[in-house]
């Protein structure tokens, strides 16, 4: 069945309990698991009436702490999977739109699932607010499992 599952990660309760779903998922079918963090592009939102000093030194504080944070939820995740005995890698990404990313990480590892959370919004805050699990729907053609 499926043989390589990809599993994205915000860091959040919810995408946690997905992970331990995919992980469990992966031990019983045999298959190996990727999870993924998106880490968001440096920006800056000042205007011309405040000059933000040392924008550079920032930027790469920021980089930094965002690469520590991600490796470090990565390899929380890699001890559950190998604790499971499940064949485990971690990558971590920048980018601004995080269902590409998802979706190019899936095609570009030949992932066969991509099994993440949904935050479960409806009505107006759902339509409004929009939600990567919702967009990776829409736009993945390899097969997506979504978990509450």
């Amino acid at each position: 069945m499926f043989k390589h599952i990809l599993l994205p990660t915000d860091g959040s309760k919810l995408s946690d309990r997905a992970i331990q779903r995919g992980i469990e998922l992966a031990e019983s079918l045999g298959a190996r698991v990727t999870s993924l963090h998106v880490i968001p592009e440096f920006r800056i939102m000042a205007d011309e009436s405040f000059v933000l000093p040392n924008t550079v030194d920032i930027k790469r504080r920021y980089e930094k702490e965002s690469k520590a944070r991600a490796q470090k939820l990565l390899d929380r995740i890699g001890e559950r999977a190998r604790a499971a005995g499940v064949k485990y890698e971690g990558v971590a990404v920048t980018g601004d739109v995080p269902y590409e990313q998802i979706i190019e990480a899936a095609k570009k590892r030949k992932c066969d699932l991509i099994l993440m959370a949904s935050h479960g919004r409806r009505g107006l805050s759902g339509l409004l607010l929009g939600s990567e699990t919702s967009k990776v729907l829409t736009h993945s053609k390899i097969p997506v499992l979504v978990v509450r």
